[in-house]
């Protein structure tokens, strides 16, 4: 209004919520094996990364009898942008949670078992020592059963991979998430060049360890972010690399920047084989325990560096 000395504030509004493409509608958990394993895991007091982070593969993993038990409680010590698993001050460590992993492991008759944990930040080798102890439990009752550990970085500390290490897991996977440039807000308390060297030492205390990562896509990387991480992780050794899209879940996480397309996947699955991974699982609902034990097969072929 003219000669009027008042202002009016426009406030913007949210962003528009994207609507979730066709290829990312994964079906609702239902059937007996589902609720099985759930009354399983509460019976021995045991968390699955599947339900605490909220895993868009939960119904199908779960009606084949396999699930990735989550040790050390389930408050992490951290708060990334991206997970949906609490954070918080975590309870003392449980060191009669390996004892009921294994009982589970050996109650569901598993061949492929894998495990993770939350971060314990404030006892890097108490959390290397329930899964060096995890691993031996399940040996014991399962002897045949191959396992995978997906660990944190343990800030660090040389002496935690080792101690990890030594308890023999089949498969040892640490993921990298996304490309450095994110990592501020992506990944609170990580470091990129902290994940190159856990990995790299890996295989330079355990020479033959399978080694494994995964990367998150649409956060707001780059297709050239992206491949400089898989030359990355591929000069590192990494035999198993695997690359799905971030879903945000809760208006409390990072924002997704866009939707990559079953094609792109295809793309950057192609980008990543020049890099000598020896498997390669790339796609929409790609988690890192998705098809782990179709991944460990694949990793019985040699190592070829094209």
């Amino acid at each position: 209004m003219a000669g009027s000395s008042q202002l009016v504030q426009i406030v913007p509004g949210p962003p528009p919520r994207m609507a979730k493409p066709d290829w990312l509608r994964a079906k609702a958990p239902v059937g007996d094996n589902f609720h099985n394993l759930k009354k399983l895991a509460r019976g021995l007091d045991l968390h699955t990364v599947c339900e605490s982070a909220q895993c868009p593969n939960i119904g199908e993993c779960w009606n084949h009898r396999t699930a990735t038990f989550m040790l050390l409680g389930d408050i992490c010590t951290r708060r990334c942008g991206f997970c949906a698993v609490p954070k918080g001050r975590p309870e003392a460590i449980d060191w009669d949670e390996p004892r009921r992993v294994a009982e589970a492991v050996a109650t569901l008759g598993l061949k492929h078992a894998v495990v993770t944990s939350v971060n314990r930040d404030d006892d890097n080798l108490g959390g290397a020592r329930i899964f060096a102890e995890t691993i031996r439990e399940i040996r014991g009752v399962i002897p045949d059963c191959r396992i995978e550990v997906l660990i944190p970085d343990f800030q660090g500390l040389e002496e935690a991979l080792k101690i990890v290490l030594a308890a023999q897991p089949d498969v040892l996977n640490h993921n990298t998430e996304t490309v450095p440039r994110l990592y501020r807000s992506v990944r609170s308390g990580a470091r990129y060049e902290r994940t190159l060297t856990l990995l790299e030492n890996a295989k330079k205390f355990s020479p033959g360890m399978v080694t494994k990562s995964g990367v998150m896509v649409g956060l707001g990387e780059t297709t050239h972010e992206l491949v400089e991480v898989f030359r990355d992780l591929g000069g590192r050794g990494v035999d198993i690399l695997t690359v799905g899209q971030y879903l945000r879940p809760s208006r409390d996480h990072l924002p997704i920047a866009r939707f990559y397309t079953p094609e792109e996947f295809g793309q950057l699955k192609t980008e990543a084989l020049r890099f000598g991974f020896r498997h390669v699982e790339s796609g929409p609902l790609v988690r890192s325990s998705y098809h782990a034990h179709e991944q460990a097969d694949a990793t019985a072929a040699p190592r070829v560096v094209s």
